[in-house]
């Protein structure tokens, strides 16, 4: 009987390890298909994903740039001045602002653009112009004020030496009515003359490589903005009663020349003949008188 037990149990247990074994072998080839396609395994928590980034020939990565969209405003910045009310309020009746704004899109978004310069006055300066000026000007002449101000290139507060004297502005080119000088000093000491106000740069609000906003004392008012307007130089009146050309007056007093001219030969041949018949009477009384006696 022990042995039949014994032997009993010896075939259970080969039966389970066989068991055991085809199970085991079964999920390892399984897993080691070339067939079955790989299963995405996710992260484990708590750990994050890094995205690969393309390497250069070098060795160095070279991520994507994207381009953004140009976030500098002109408003905000001097709005963060706090001192600059009465240009901000100019800007936007005149929406010249908006012009501005897009010179400086193209400006980010094209390498061959210089950029742009706006002297800033603040609002203690328009209180030294004279009162009721701004109000006098028409809506065009308000914009050429703005443009008087701005340049249309970037320039640095140490390079306004480089500028070539008259600065064209965005006004215009006049240099009679819209000049506008620039001297430097010690290096940063920036001086302006128009012909009617002298300035001084005495801060800088903004500058990047693109824009610069420099604060002056004074309004830079042009000479066109005080000047009289130029006028056409009128054409000669004409008389009304005078209907005859200069030609015409100029013959008539030739003509009357001429025959003055030639009557003079006449008066001169009746005297020459008076004189003869005198002389003639006179021979004929001496004869006479000589044959008396």
């Amino acid at each position: 009987m022990k042995k039949q037990f014994f032997f009993s149990a010896s075939i259970l247990q080969l039966l389970i390890f066989t068991f055991f074994y085809s199970t085991t072998t079964t999920t390892t080839s399984a897993q080691l298909s070339p067939v079955q396609a790989p299963q995405s395994s996710s992260p484990a928590p708590g750990f994050n994903t890094v995205p690969l980034v393309p390497v250069s020939p070098s060795g160095a990565p070279t991520p994507n740039i994207i381009p953004k969209t140009p976030s500098i405003d002109i408003i905000q910045i001097l709005k963060k001045g706090k001192r600059f009310s009465v240009l901000i309020r100019l800007l936007k009746t005149t929406q010249l602002i908006n012009q501005l704004n897009s010179q400086l899109v193209t400006t980010s978004t094209s390498s061959d653009s210089g950029g742009l310069t706006l002297f800033a006055p603040e609002d203690s300066a328009f209180t030294k112009l004279k009162p009721g000026f701004l109000n006098s000007l028409s809506d065009r002449h308000k914009v050429e004020l703005l443009q008087f101000h701005t340049l249309s290139s970037f320039v640095t507060i140490s390079n306004f030496d480089t500028l070539t004297n008259p600065v064209q502005t965005q006004a215009g080119d006049d240099a009679k009515r819209l000049q506008l000088n620039v001297t430097t000093s010690g290096g940063s000491h920036v001086s302006m003359t128009t012909g009617a106000v002298n300035a001084t740069v005495t801060g800088t609000v903004y500058a990047d490589n693109k824009l610069g906003i420099y604060q002056v004392d004074k309004v830079l008012v042009p000479l066109d903005l005080v000047l009289p307007p130029a006028k056409a130089p009128a054409p000669a009146p004409v008389s009304k009663g005078d209907s005859s050309k200069p030609d015409d007056r100029s013959k008539s007093s030739s003509s009357f020349d001429d025959d003055e001219n030639n009557n003079l030969p006449a008066k001169a041949s009746s005297g020459a003949g008076s004189s003869n018949m005198k002389g003639m009477w006179i021979a004929l009384v001496v004869g006479i008188a000589f044959a008396w006696w």
